[in-house]
């Protein structure tokens, strides 16, 4: 079994009942999930004129492939509503692979560690929450290290 972060996110519709919906899917069909972190409602990055989100990462053990993650995602995000009209616009539900435990993939399609995650306040928050000293396999930093070099100032705020 390997250890997989995933990063989920919503800013349109019910969005902690489609995080909730979301995460009983990965559930069922990915493995079995053993860490959460509090919900964060965050101010939107790349796009910023659009819904604030709410995002979470989960840590989770899997049998599964990278790619068999993957298109299991992907799948559970058009079952859930994700329809990609604008990169980093609003959306129903986001789910980003951050980690696949220490693996480093790089394809055309998909590539771990998440490429963007050191300059991401929404996403080092959470997973500080639960893994503040694992270390990046390829920026050899720890997710505490990575941020408080963050250059991201958007607002992450729990949601108690």
């Amino acid at each position: 079994m390997k250890k997989v972060f995933l990063l989920l996110g919503s800013n349109l519709g019910d969005r902690l009942p489609i995080l909730k919906e979301a995460k009983v899917n990965i559930a069922q069909r990915i493995g079995r999930i053993t860490q959460e972190s509090p919900y964060y409602e965050t101010s939107p990055w790349g796009v910023l004129d659009q819904p604030v989100f709410v995002n979470q990462v989960i840590e989770m053990e899997t049998d599964r492939s990278p790619e068999q993650v993957l298109k299991t995602i992907l799948e559970i995000e058009i079952e859930l509503g994700r329809v990609r009209y604008v990169r980093w616009g609003a959306r129903t539900i986001d789910i980003d692979i951050l980690y696949f435990a220490d693996l480093i993939v790089n394809s055309p399609h998909l590539v771990i560690p998440h490429p963007s995650l050191q300059e991401r306040r929404f996403t080092l928050e959470p997973l500080n929450d639960l893994i503040p000293n694992f270390l990046h396999p390829v920026l050899q930093k720890t997710t505490s290290q990575l941020l408080s070099e963050c250059p991201d100032i958007g607002s992450v705020t729990p949601i108690s």
